[in-house]
């Protein structure tokens, strides 16, 4: 299985959400929350349509790329889970990197917080995206879901029912 910016933002979230989403377990389709960061990213920045464009490339699906200046522009709702995000963003741009895309950079933004980040990768950041991968991919090699997690994000997220239903 293709590991997707998706995926890399979940393991780093929840091991459990990660191979529920993998093993296409989904309850996104009928979360608020996830609605509403669609919302977001598809109103936030309707001036930028004739500029950058959203782009599929392999596993990953970038928000905005400005191919003039080689910039990744990703839309979150809230920076809630910020750490996720910069990781997820780095990941696009190594993804770039290893199909001869250089001097990539990557913008996160908060259009509803009014914040902007520049992301960067560096040559540990590419390390520590190696071991994320391999996790990955360990990972969804098991047969059975990983233990769930007592957490306060578990409130709001769109697999609690799934995880606390007594099923395992």
């Amino acid at each position: 299985m293709d590991v997707t910016g998706t995926l890399i933002a979940y393991y780093l979230y929840c091991h459990r959400r990660m191979w529920l989403h993998a093993n296409c377990i989904r309850f996104e389709d009928t979360s608020e929350d996830v609605e509403m960061g669609v919302f977001v990213e598809e109103t936030s920045y309707n001036h930028r349509s004739s500029k950058y464009e959203q782009i599929s490339f392999g596993p990953i699906k970038i928000d905005f790329y400005d191919a003039k200046n080689r910039v990744i522009h990703e839309i979150k709702k809230s920076s809630k889970f910020h750490e996720t995000h910069v990781w997820q963003l780095k990941y696009y741009i190594l993804i770039l990197e290893r199909n001869g895309v250089e001097n990539v950079s990557g913008i996160l933004e908060y259009p509803q917080e009014r914040k902007t980040e520049e992301v960067e990768l560096n040559e540990d950041d590419r390390e520590r995206l190696r071991e994320i991968i391999d996790s990955v991919n360990k990972l969804l090699s098991l047969d059975t879901c990983p233990p769930r997690i007592k957490s306060p994000k578990c409130r709001n997220c769109s697999y609690n029912d799934f995880c606390w239903s007594g099923e395992e």
